[in-house]
């Protein structure tokens, strides 16, 4: 039963991070965009694009004053990559 027990939570734990990127002098921004990616096994992305020009663009923006990038890992199997852009 333990070892059951231990199996699950090890298969539905995440880690979660959460890093600055890069800092313009640009004033920040009201808008916020953001990209997503998601790849299984570590490697396999299936195109998509979480890239800093693709979230400035779905966040309508043209002066870039901040980026972030969130890495979440379940077990290395599935990790999910998601660009945040702050500006104007």
């Amino acid at each position: 039963m333990f070892a059951a027990v231990t199996l699950a939570v090890a298969l539905l734990s995440s880690c979660s991070l959460t890093v600055p990127v890069a800092a313009t002098s640009n004033a920040i921004g009201k808008k916020v965009g953001t990209a997503v990616a998601t790849g299984y096994l570590g490697v396999l992305f299936l195109n998509q694009d979480a890239s800093i020009r693709t979230a400035a663009k779905n966040g309508g923006i043209t002066k870039i004053s901040t980026v972030d990038v969130k890495k979440t890992s379940l077990l290395g199997i599935i990790v999910t990559y998601e660009t945040t852009v702050t500006g104007e």
